[in-house]
């Protein structure tokens, strides 16, 4: 659901545009696509597994979100974010048409989800050149959703692997390993952080 003051936002910038969408829409919907790009082999070395409940950053029309919910199974559930109405519906429409019952489609920033916190197994951001709002408020929103030693996998597509590593790592978490382009780090308790930083408490 998209509500009045998300819905502004979804209409604000170039990375919300009618064209960003249907560019978007037009690559990953092309029936080729997952010959060259296999979103079960990429969301496996994520780390998705079944049962999981999984949030989904950026998941435009819904090329990876269809075929994460299969992977995560009846009782896991996939938390599909994106800022732009048109591809939050376009994922409603692959779900209705697939009976899926684990998908839930939101439409706003991925810096403010709306999700409990610690409530969730893993987060993945793949193929994003442009984050909205910045990737250190999305990072941070993650880290507050996610529950403590859970999965945060990033494929790298811009910039250098050292920044990427250290702007994860600032906002809580640990890189554990890379698996291809996909970079794996996990979620440390809020205490470990406050010691690694000289923090008392």
């Amino acid at each position: 659901m998209c509500f009045r003051s998300d819905r502004k936002r979804c209409r604000s910038g170039f990375e919300t545009s009618n064209i960003a969408y249907w560019t978007s829409r037009i690559m990953h919907d092309n029936p080729i696509l997952p010959l060259v790009r296999n979103p079960y082999k990429l969301l496996n070395a994520a780390g998705l597994e079944k049962g999981q409940k999984v949030v989904e950053v950026g998941c435009g029309p819904g090329f990876f979100t269809i075929p994460a919910a299969k992977i995560v199974g009846e009782k896991g559930h996939v938390y599909a974010v994106d800022i732009h109405p048109r591809a939050v519906a376009r994922v409603k429409e692959k779900v209705e048409k697939e009976a899926l019952r684990n998908v839930t489609a939101i439409c706003g920033n991925a810096s403010n989800t709306g999700l409990t916190g610690a409530s969730v197994d893993l987060a993945f951001l793949f193929g994003l050149h442009y984050i909205t709002g910045g990737l250190e408020k999305v990072i941070s929103e993650l880290y507050r959703v996610l529950r403590p030693g859970r999965i945060l996998s990033f494929e790298k597509v811009r910039g250098s692997e050292k920044d990427l590593v250290e702007e994860v790592e600032r906002g809580g978490f640990i890189y554990t390993e890379k698996r291809g382009r996909i970079y794996l780090f996990k979620r440390v308790e809020e205490r470990m952080m406050k010691r690694n930083a000289g923090i008392p408490g």
